[in-house]
């Protein structure tokens, strides 16, 4: 159940960003006089489709405009993308015969380039303002809320202990930026090309120097600064097989079994150890030290709730006209982020390419039950990837014909038809490439 809601999350969003972009290339397109033969939300490879507002009975008796429509509506039976196909254009169907045919004035090839720029400008534009709608209801409903991290200790994995942080750090600086979002910590590491992380252990500041022939390993291993949590107890609920104990609420336990543990996750392997017997452990309450004898369940479990450092966390909310400039600052950041991301990924010796995933990485992303805030903050950032992505400049992208029309408007030359379609058969080997890159990461994650 849990994987089918998944694929229909994926399924969904997808659909939905595929239908905004390309809705971009359309409105644009209609503004500007220019013909759109089809509108497909997934590809009729072959010519083989679901669904064709020209092809369907039904469509042609109840809405016979609409079937007589210069458009064809459809579904393909392909679900890798959409598309919008524009007349006198060079694009991924790769139709040449219309480009033997005398140029008509409803076409692509015979408008103003700085019309055609805005055709092909139109699908990242409408990404971007899904992100920016999405985010501005979402302050507007929720307000913003995350860890700061000031004052923040983090909780080490085994790579960045070998990269010589510790549990218990506080992260002042990467560089010259001063973090404030403790969620942020790895992806700042990555993005930002750190050279030198400073650190504030036992009250003493210490520089940590960062191997930039890592940040492959740094992209492949999620936990690297987990937020250290005292082992300090909140409640213990009556199901817990510790109700009865001595323990109290605001304990702070030092040691299991005889191991110092100074913050929860060093409990765990120890506690696991004891599964379905006591543990003795050390309790700091006040001012005074307590041994005392706990149970551990099956699972490795003292069964308690630990206190969360709340003073952490950092919340606003907003009304309607403060969430609008504060969507459309965390729009840009996000896309300024995932700029940061792309240069990794065409960065070689970071080895970051290996982190590029397909669909399967989308849907490891969505939650596994249904939740509308967490499902339409990741439609966002998928929009502003699927933007970003775009813009770069590859045939077969937008950002292909974006540059070429560029090109155009400075040199006041424009590509011949030959070389435009070249280049659109190199774009789509090398997204063809891309693709078979992205679904072998997540076919090897698999396995691994």
């Amino acid at each position: 159940m849990t994987v089918l809601l998944k694929i229909f999350q994926v399924i969904l969003a997808l659909s939905v960003l595929i239908l905004i972009h390309e809705f971009g290339h359309f409105i644009f397109s209609k503004i500007f006089g220019v013909r759109v033969e089809k509108f497909y939300l997934f590809f009729d490879v072959g010519s083989k489709r679901i669904f064709s507002t020209k092809n369907s009975r039904l469509v042609r008796r109840l809405f016979p405009k609409l079937a007589d429509s210069e458009t064809d509506y459809g579904i393909g039976w392909l679900p890798l993308g959409g598309y919008c196909k524009i007349s006198g254009m060079i694009d991924e169907s790769l139709d040449t015969e219309q480009m033997k045919r005398d140029p008509q004035p409803w076409e692509f090839r015979t408008k103003p380039a700085w019309q055609r720029l805005l055709i092909m400008f139109g699908g990242v534009l409408m990404n971007f303002l899904l992100a920016i709608f999405i985010y501005i209801g979402m302050l507007a409903a929720e307000g913003e809320s995350y860890v700061s991290n000031d004052g923040a200790e983090i909780y080490v994995n085994e790579l960045s202990k070998d990269m010589g942080f510790r549990s218990g750090d506080h992260i002042i600086s990467f560089d010259d930026y001063c973090p404030d979002n403790f969620s942020m910590l790895q992806a700042d590491l990555a993005r930002r090309d750190v050279s030198k992380a400073v650190v504030l252990r036992d009250g003493d500041t210490l520089d940590i120097y960062i191997d930039h022939s890592r940040i492959g390993e740094v992209l492949e291993s999620p936990g690297m600064f987990a937020l250290a949590i005292p082992f300090v107890i909140d409640s213990i609920p009556p199901t817990s097989p510790n109700y009865q104990s001595d323990l109290r609420p605001g304990d702070r336990i030092l040691s299991v079994g005889g191991e110092p543990v100074g913050y929860v996750q060093d409990s765990r392997e120890i506690l696991r150890s004891f599964a379905s017997s006591d543990v003795d452990v050390v309790v700091e309450r006040d001012t005074s030290l307590l041994d005392m004898a706990l149970a551990v369940d099956s699972l490795g479990l003292i069964g308690v709730y630990t206190r969360f450092p709340y003073d952490l966390v950092k919340s606003r909310e907003y009304g309607f006209l403060e969430a609008i400039p504060a969507g459309v600052k965390l729009t840009f950041s996000t896309i300024g982020g995932y700029i940061r991301d792309l240069k990794l990924v065409f960065t070689p010796s970071t080895e970051a390419y290996k982190s590029v995933g397909s669909f399967i990485s989308i849907g490891q992303v969505f939650p596994d039950s249904w939740n509308w805030i967490q499902f339409l903050n990741i439609l966002a950032l998928l929009s502003v990837m699927l933007g970003v992505m775009n813009l770069i400049p590859i045939p077969g992208l937008d950002g292909g014909h974006i540059l070429f029309t560029l090109y155009e408007i400075v040199f006041r030359r424009k590509p011949g038809d030959r070389f435009l379609l070249a280049a659109q058969y190199v774009g789509m080997i090398l997204l063809i490439a891309l693709m078979i890159l992205a679904f072998g990461n997540d076919i090897g994650r698999l396995i691994k």
